[in-house]
């Protein structure tokens, strides 16, 4: 049998049953999709697009202006002409061969051979057409690469760095700010002071004004020496004069307050707290619930916030002799496993934190004997310790070789036993506040190289000395507590982070008027009612009464809306005669005088009685009034002096 013919029958069964059953594709394949093919016919649209571009440009482009870029771009249009064509030519003998090798239709784009998709050449053009200004290497590439070489610089340039273009001032008061703490966010700082005053900053909740939403006192008439938030910023650290830290959480409620110890144990170790005055305290950087004290008992501990009834651990400073000594500043390392205290002999003990009998680290000479060490910062690194010296130092030391400083800083005046340092967050800088005696000069913050230790910066504070500072690594700014009760915050728009930045673009928002009483009032709540005095009631409260009173708020009477005369709507009810008034608008109102419309009627009702005196005529009495005589008369007229005469 035919082959022909049998496929004939069959196209012809298969559309007599199309035409029956309603099929008009009925017997052809289905649809299949090749999606190398189409990612080739999109390129293949793509290529030819820009082409199409390039060529409108080349012609609007003159010979002057194009020159060997135009050129070139004759070139790559040419090069991609003939890519194009061969590319179109491959694929028609691919499509022919598949037309040849198939029996039925072909559906949808050809599939594409390997030959069509050549290796792109480097000048071959793809994407998108180059603007028309644009050339090779010109200035604006050497600017930006100078711009590049610029913030190279800056990087490497750590005193570009220090955000000291804007500032805040918050007042505290009048007298030193001996504390500063920020939570580990940079949401909220306080500010402790020698006049016992602990003060919340809130800077998202500040506006322009810049209050403290919250003032108290935690520890009575003692000077605040340390202010510090723990490791997950819900409690805070309070070390005052007194013998006893507090812990309070974010809103000043107290938490835990340390346990006193017996003063008349000599043995400080068996004592469960301390006995005498605190001088520094500090947080454990890993343990949320531990921090640690010193004071002038001549032991450091730590404590748990947890157990507040006895300490954890003690650590005894020993002279060379073997004699108490007293810490005037502690600190944890920054991995918490080491701990250091400063002494008033000048000496710098570091205990490991797990063994408190004897030292890991120990230098006799590290500050002038008798000078109050006020501060030990350690590096971020966690290899440099930092010591601010009550004689006028600071000194740099590697923990791996303790013996002598590495770098000495003098002349640094310091006054307080709580002026502190800090490292910059890169670890590139370290920083300290300056001391002035009264009108003799200003408070200075020094920023020394940490590797040359040269001074390469100075911010000059205020006309008194700077004793605390304090540089948030999160929202890199530069914190400074001074001695005329001024808590400084120094910032950078474009280096700095939130803090400062939130409170200073807020308006400052309308205060509240005080309510005050008219008069003096005295309160006597047991008296009798009859001797009682009125309440009195505020200013405020009575103006918003005399508003409600038409007279005395002087409102203007309502617009007419219906028939009245007068200007005024006339009264009107169910009644017959306020139906009348209604309708006829009788006008009761008289404007005139009223003795002048008494007495218009009084000579026409004495001439003519008609009501009263007609009804009392034959009843009333006739008047019986001696005449007077024309002698009489004249003797009136006489002037008094005369009659005094006769």
């Amino acid at each position: 049998m035919d082959p022909q013919k049998v496929k004939g029958g069959e196209m012809s069964s298969d559309g007599d049953i199309g035409s029956v059953m309603g099929f008009s594709g009925f017997g052809k394949k289905a649809r299949t999709f090749d999606l190398d093919a189409i990612f080739e016919q999109t390129r293949r649209t793509a290529i030819e697009r820009s082409q199409h571009v390039l060529e409108e440009r080349m012609k609007e482009t003159t010979v002057d202006e194009g020159g060997e870029g135009s050129k070139s771009l004759k070139q790559s249009a040419h090069s991609q002409k003939n890519k194009m064509a061969s590319t179109r030519v491959q694929e028609g003998d691919s499509s022919s061969d598949s037309d040849a090798s198939t029996d039925s239709e072909a559906i949808g784009p050809p599939a594409p051979s390997q030959s069509a998709a050549p290796e792109q050449e480097d000048d071959e053009l793809v994407g998108p057409p180059l603007p028309p200004g644009y050339t090779g290497n010109t200035a604006d590439s050497d600017d930006d690469e100078d711009a590049q070489d610029d913030d190279d610089d800056d990087d490497d340039n750590p005193v570009k760095k220090i955000p000291d273009t804007h500032e805040i001032i918050l007042q505290h008061g009048t007298k030193t700010v001996s504390a500063l703490g920020l939570d580990p966010s940079g949401a909220r700082l306080v500010t402790g002071g020698y006049d016992y005053d602990v003060r919340f900053w809130d800077f998202a909740g500040m506006d322009q004004a810049l209050q403290a939403f919250r003032t108290l006192q935690p520890c009575e008439c003692h000077q605040i020496k340390t202010l510090q938030y723990s490791i997950t910023g819900d409690v805070i650290l309070v070390i005052s004069g007194n013998a006893q830290a507090k812990v309070l959480d974010r809103d000043g409620f107290n938490v835990m307050e340390c346990v006193k110890g017996d003063q008349y144990i000599v043995d400080m170790a068996n004592t469960k707290g301390h006995t005498a005055m605190l001088n520094c305290g500090d947080w454990h950087p890993k343990m949320k619930q531990e921090f640690m004290t010193c004071s002038n008992d001549g032991t450091v501990r730590t404590w748990d916030v947890q157990s507040e009834k006895k300490h954890k651990s003690v650590f005894k400073p020993r002279s060379f002799q073997g004699k108490k000594v007293i810490p005037t500043c502690c600190t944890y390392s920054r991995d918490g496993k080491l701990i250091a205290a400063g002494c008033q002999d000048g000496t710098i003990q570091i205990w490991d934190r797990n063994l408190s009998v004897h030292t890991k680290f120990h230098c006799r000479q590290a500050h002038t004997p008798g000078s109050d060490t006020s501060c030990l910062a350690f590096s971020y690194d966690g290899t440099t310790l930092a010591s601010r010296g009550g004689d006028d130092t600071l000194k740099t030391w590697d923990i791996r070789n303790f013996r002598k400083p590495v770098h000495v800083a003098t002349g640094l005046t310091n006054y307080f036993s709580m002026t502190d340092c800090c490292f910059s967050p890169d670890d590139k800088l370290l920083v300290t506040g300056t001391s002035v005696k009264k009108d003799e000069g200003n408070g200075k913050l020094v920023f020394f190289d940490r590797v040359s230790f040269q001074r390469v910066y100075d911010i000059e504070v205020t006309n008194a000395s700077v004793v605390r500072c304090l540089w948030h690594p999160k929202l890199n700014q530069i914190m400074a507590g001074t001695s005329n009760g001024l808590a400084k915050v120094y910032y950078d728009p474009v280096k700095s982070h939130r803090g400062a930045k939130l409170c200073v673009v807020k308006s400052q928002r309308k205060q509240k008027h005080a309510e005050t009483l008219t008069q003096d009032y005295i309160i006597t709540p047991h008296a009798l009612p009859m001797f009682r005095e009125a309440r009195q009631r505020s200013t405020r409260k009575q103006l918003e009464k005399d508003r409600l009173d038409p007279r005395k708020s002087h409102k203007p009477e309502p617009p007419v809306s219906g028939p009245g005369r007068g200007g005024r709507v006339a009264a009107h009810g169910g009644t017959l005669s306020s139906f009348i008034v209604k309708n006829i608008a009788l006008d009761k109102t008289d404007d005139s005088n009223p003795r002048e419309a008494i007495l218009r009627h009084a000579k026409d009702a004495q001439e003519n009685p008609y009501w009263v005196a007609p009804a009392y005529k034959q009843t009333q009495p006739e008047p019986m009034f001696a005449e007077e005589s024309e002698e009489d008369e004249e003797a009136e007229k006489e002037p008094e002096w005369k009659k005094r005469k006769i």
